[in-house]
């Protein structure tokens, strides 16, 4: 099948920036729209989705994906709303769930069904929290209190706060590790605006990492 790469650097600014740019919102897209442009344009991690015959893989729900969806955003950086309509018209379809064509679903619902259910991806995430059993996920969603510390936070710091809060840790490096914000409403906002972290160091949210001591620099032997 026909591909286009990822758009990086001048080019992503060239294609993506302007009036009638990424994808088209309509009856309550936003939340599909905002997490396909995430996963797809600027990134090749995932692209595994458009192309591999996973063992469960619907190959019209992958066509849609790749030729209708990922392909014009970053051919032309424009994708109509009709398009994404047509993929949700497929998940109502396959996820014995009628509201995906006009209802706002969580990212991680929708995530959850297409990698899983769909394409039949193995999950991307393996976490483990309080020396519990590793569980295993598609993506993280940040949960925290409001810290009045926190104005203009980045998220290198909401990652770190949240896994801390959580006494949550990596098992292991993951392949991709896609982060979902706290959530936004509209009578409520917990942050303004969110820096976003074009690094992430997770040293010391990996499981039996050796990491070093805050004060001497040596290998560290206890966490505080």
């Amino acid at each position: 099948p026909e591909s286009f790469p990822p758009l990086r650097n001048e080019a992503a600014v060239h294609v993506l920036r302007g009036r009638m740019k990424g994808i088209q919102g309509h009856c309550n897209s936003c939340y599909m729209d905002a997490a396909l442009f995430s996963l797809f344009s600027c990134t090749s991690v995932l692209d595994s989705m458009l192309f591999m015959p996973f063992p469960r893989c619907d190959r019209n729900v992958q066509g849609i994906l790749r030729d209708e969806i990922v392909n014009p955003l970053r051919r032309t950086g424009f994708v109509r709303a009709s398009s994404v309509m047509h993929l949700r018209e497929q998940l109502t379809d396959k996820g014995q769930c009628s509201s995906f064509t006009n209802a706002e679903k969580d990212p991680e619902e929708f995530l959850n069904l297409i990698m899983q259910q769909i394409l039949g991806i193995e999950p991307l995430l393996k976490l483990q929290s309080g020396g519990q059993k590793e569980q295993e996920c598609y993506c993280y969603q940040i949960f925290m209190d409001k810290q009045e510390d926190l104005v203009v936070p980045d998220v290198q710091q909401l990652v770190e706060r949240s896994f801390l809060s959580s006494d949550l840790k990596l098992v292991e490096i993951p392949s991709c590790f896609i982060i979902q914000m706290p959530r936004f409403g509209k009578e409520y906002k917990m942050f303004s605006k969110i820096i976003p972290s074009l690094e992430l160091d997770i040293t010391d949210l990996l499981l039996d990492s050796p990491r070093e001591c805050c004060l001497c620099g040596d290998v560290a032997t206890l966490e505080c």
